[in-house]
């Protein structure tokens, strides 16, 4: 049986904190790359991309596997196609300056950016671009980018049915960073390097109140000490706990060790693909431990982790759980999961997880393909989720965040009662 009564805490880091840097610079890799398939009549079906970023004082290294439209390659002195780095340093220095790094130690039109990515592994290529278990060779379905477990969930804490505490861990850096980009009083003179920390009191199993806040920023004003930057950042975290109690008791923990000056990859390195927990549940649901930034939607990590989340929110939105966990496990080449698994966590509406087991395999085709296709994944969609979850977002009209739809639940009642 469950507990109804405990605490549990989540982290968020800002869109400056150094590994979200990466994150982004390496998701804007991923959208230059869909953009100009697009606009030059490439097959966006065909592109591939597996890009990892590094960022330290005033250096960002780029590294990493593309399959490129034409467009993006240019010929040497030697005659030879080469990447045309240009495009990708100009792509990297945009993100940095939108996120809003001119510090000494690390700004946009200063740091060298080293672009060291080749083409593709033709032994992954061979596996991905025409799946081992596909029929006779007429079914040219995707094998998957790689082996590996991917997990989604949902519940009913919130309205976008995330986890309480991840949600408004998120909630205040977004809210702080976007008084900070507007300028407003004070709070323009924080910086883009910030972590928030949530814990929330749960009682009869739901969200009560607030028991321990921590934030960490940083700031441009060397003068300030924790309790000025207490006072700038207050207003805006109640703001963004307008909707939870706050704990009479509740602690209190704002920039703890002082000042925060130096912040950013100047303050500490980054790498692309460290933040896993803070993309997704926070710690309160499983995770396979792959990364999703920087990656083409051939790779499962990203593509069947969306469609895991995908099917969790549907399982709950259509009031067959109150909570539910979906796992999906990959194989190298191979296009459907080998094996889908569901867990209610004793939450189920007169319906059985084996049931549900074989309505969300009937209701959508989870092969790399049909992802895909059902999410329409192949778009310049993915800067925006590199910073605040990659769930719990709302569906944007360009198809960001596909995945968050509830469009499913009818079709699995159907498939249920069938």
């Amino acid at each position: 049986m469950a507990r109804s009564d405990y605490v549990f805490t989540s982290e968020s880091v800002s869109e400056g904190h150094p590994d979200k840097v990466c994150d982004r610079i390496s998701d804007e890799i991923v959208d230059l790359i869909y953009r100009e398939a697009k606009k030059t009549g490439v097959d966006p079906w065909s592109v591939r991309i597996a890009c990892e970023t590094l960022a330290t004082t005033n250096r960002v290294v780029i590294a990493g596997e593309v399959r490129l439209p034409a467009s993006l390659m240019k010929t040497d002195k030697n005659g030879n196609e080469v990447i045309n780095a240009g495009r990708f340093r100009s792509a990297a220095r945009r993100a940095i300056r939108d996120i809003g790094y001119e510090q000494d130690g690390f700004h946009w039109k200063n740091a060298k950016v080293d672009i060291l990515l080749h083409s593709q592994s033709a032994d992954i290529a061979q596996g991905v671009d025409k799946a081992s278990d596909a029929e006779d060779g007429a079914n040219q379905a995707e094998g998957a980018g790689d082996q590996g477990i991917m997990f989604g969930y949902a519940c009913r804490e919130t309205p976008d049915l995330m986890p309480a505490p991840i949600f408004y861990a998120h909630k205040i850096l977004e809210i702080l960073a976007a008084a900070r980009k507007k300028g407003e009083g004070d709070a323009a003179h924080l910086g883009p390097d910030a972590k928030s920390q949530v814990t929330v009191r749960y009682k009869d199993g739901m969200p009560y109140e607030v028991s321990s806040i921590v934030l960490s920023t940083q700031h441009t004003d060397d003068s300030w000490d924790s309790a000025k930057v207490r006072k700038v950042v207050e207003p805006y975290i109640r703001e963004a706990l307008s909707d939870i109690a706050i704990a009479d008791d509740c602690a209190w923990y704002i920039n703890p060790t002082g000042k925060f000056v130096i912040g950013g990859p100047d303050g500490d390195a980054g790498l692309t693909g460290r933040k896993i927990i803070v993309d997704t549940y926070g710690g309160a649901a499983p995770h396979g431990g792959g990364a999703f930034s920087g990656k083409d939607t051939t790779k499962v990590d990203r593509s069947a982790a969306y469609a895991a989340r995908y099917l969790a929110k549907n399982v709950v939105a259509a009031k067959l759980a109150d909570r539910c966990t979906i796992q999906l496990a990959y194989a190298i080449g191979i296009a459907q999961p080998l094996a889908v698994y569901v867990d209610l966590h004793e939450t189920g509406k007169n319906v059985d997880e084996v049931a549900i087991e074989k309505a969300i395999r009937a209701v959508m085709d989870l092969s790399p393909t049909g992802i895909r296709r059902h999410l329409d994944l192949n778009k310049p969609i993915y800067a925006k989720t590199a910073a605040y979850g990659h769930f719990g977002r709302k569906p944007g009209r360009d198809g960001s965040f596909s995945w968050e739809k509830t469009d499913l639940a009818p079709k699995l009642k159907a498939a249920l009662a069938s």
